[in-house]
């Protein structure tokens, strides 16, 4: 029986490892392509699997994209919960989450998959989806910050402006400390 068990936790694992790396590469693929111009085939040889793969981990396209918003925006919440460890105010929250942020603009594929995903808010069958991620992530930065309303505005706003100065590759003169904003 434990076998049979040490089996089944392995092959467990190897198929939580596989949807990961299809998502990474969905990540990557839906960044450069958007929702519709995406293709499952394109992402399963991102992927190095076969493309019918795919439909046994995701049931359709519309799926693992909202796995990979979900993916990237875990990410971003993992990063601030990590920054407000040992942060007694709602201004050092605010500002250890900023640099925790700032450190996630150097992965272009994810920001601009964040990009994208807005985008594809324009599109019915993902609107709701992607607006529930979003507004998810603006309470729990509320919630881990302490911060005010008018504060998280000013932090979710700023970090609009910093995914498109990343997205862009535009240089540091943009960044809002620099006076621009």
């Amino acid at each position: 029986m434990a076998v049979k068990d040490q089996r089944d936790t392995r092959q467990r694992s190897s198929s939580d490892e596989r949807r990961e790396q299809v998502i990474k590469a969905a990540v990557k693929e839906f960044a450069a392509h958007g929702f519709h111009a995406t293709s499952t085939a394109a992402i399963a040889k991102r992927a190095g699997i076969s493309q019918p793969y795919i439909y046994a981990l995701f049931p359709n396209k519309r799926e693992l994209f909202l796995a990979a918003d979900r993916y990237v925006v875990d990410r971003i919440r993992g990063a601030f919960l990590d920054a407000v460890r040992g942060k007694t105010t709602p201004e050092e929250r605010l500002e250890a989450m900023g640099h925790a942020y700032i450190q996630l603009l150097g992965n272009r594929d994810e920001i601009r998959f964040q990009m994208q995903a807005h985008a594809a808010a324009g599109n019915p069958e993902l609107a709701e989806p992607v607006r529930q991620e979003f507004t998810g992530l603006w309470e729990d930065v509320k919630r881990m910050s302490g911060a005010s309303d008018e504060e998280i505005v000013a932090f979710m706003a700023k970090g609009m402006l910093l995914n498109v100065i990343a997205s862009l590759e535009l240089s540091d003169d943009f960044l809002p400390e620099k006076g621009h904003a």
